[in-house]
């Protein structure tokens, strides 16, 4: 029900709590979440190991972390070797990687893999005898990392308090007709993380406008506003099913209130104690200003939703 906490998944890897002082190993991608990751690191007390994604990380990482390396996006190998020549038995990821990259043409040539990424990667790109789903990718270069001796732990276990809870965190409460978009748009989103296809979907009158694939979040929520000049629609973000909360986890920041301001929407519903919230003041501090209403919704494992808002939606704040 709404409001109730939820625990890690079976499905989760057990979290990973590193002693002060030992150094963690950082896998940087695009966005602000990497910063506020090594931040935290370093509030931590632990010295950072950091490998920016070239292209994706931001420079803001060079001067936060002790140690800081670009490295392009096939160079697996290389990363491998970094982290053991700096003593990391322990690291995380955080940031996109912008996976419309590996489609375009000529991309291996481009980006020109090392062996071990070569090796490893063959069976998706080469011999396409394995899917190339987001979780199957990710998973892949983990199981990597993990047998030359260097284990993952999810982000947020050294920032839990960006995980947002249940509750109206901006606008004005939930009405009928927007809690019913929610429950069609949130099982609709559910069965598409299931597929390992997206995580994001956009609704209005209990029609489906735009559901993420490849593009993101943000071009879903520009496609929807495309197709829905009228506005007013609402946006469902959740995590899938068995979450996975080492990568690729939910996350909204600014950006996302942007594009949905930009688009036309008014609703964005999200998944409570399951999704990242970034710059929580300043998103909160906008959504209000532009009449944009955020609302953190827990479900129970069956996610059978109730068929009218909860009181903690659609009361006062």
């Amino acid at each position: 029900m709404i409001g109730a906490s939820r625990s890690r998944p079976a499905s989760d890897p057990p979290s990973i709590g590193p002693g002060r002082g030992e150094p963690i190993g950082l896998i940087a991608g695009w966005g602000t979440y990497p910063v506020v990751i090594a931040r935290a690191l370093k509030q931590g007390g632990h010295s950072i190991r950091c490998l920016g994604v070239k292209g994706h990380a931001a420079k803001e990482l060079e001067s936060i972390c002790d140690v800081y390396r670009p490295i392009g996006l096939a160079k697996l190998g290389g990363a491998i070797r970094f982290f053991r020549r700096e003593g990391v038995r322990r690291a995380t990821m955080a940031g996109k990687i912008h996976k419309v990259l590996l489609f375009r043409r000529f991309a291996w040539i481009h980006h020109f893999p090392d062996w071990t990424c070569f090796r490893t990667f063959y069976p998706h790109w080469i011999a396409r005898s394995r899917d190339r789903k987001d979780d199957t990718l990710l998973g892949t270069i983990v199981d990597a990392y993990a047998q030359s001796g260097i284990e993952f732990a999810p982000a947020t276990d050294f920032a839990p308090e960006l995980l947002i809870q249940a509750g109206r965190w901006s606008g004005r409460p939930v009405s009928n007709g927007q809690w019913r978009d929610i429950v069609f748009g949130w099982r609709m989103a559910k069965e598409l993380g299931r597929l390992d296809v997206g995580q994001c979907v956009a609704v209005k009158g209990q029609a489906a406008l735009a559901v993420e694939a490849i593009e993101g979040t943000d071009a879903c929520i520009r496609r929807a506003g495309q197709l829905c000049p009228s506005g007013g629609f609402t946006v469902v973000k959740v995590a899938k099913p068995r979450q996975d909360m080492r990568f690729d986890v939910p996350t909204i920041g600014i950006g996302t209130l942007t594009t949905l301001r930009e688009s036309g929407g008014k609703t964005l519903a999200i998944e409570a104690d399951r999704t990242i919230l970034l710059d929580r003041e300043a998103v909160i501090a906008f959504a209000n200003r532009h009449g944009i209403t955020i609302v953190a919704v827990t479900a129970n494992d069956a996610d059978e939703l109730p068929a009218d808002p909860p009181r903690v939606l659609r009361g006062p704040w």
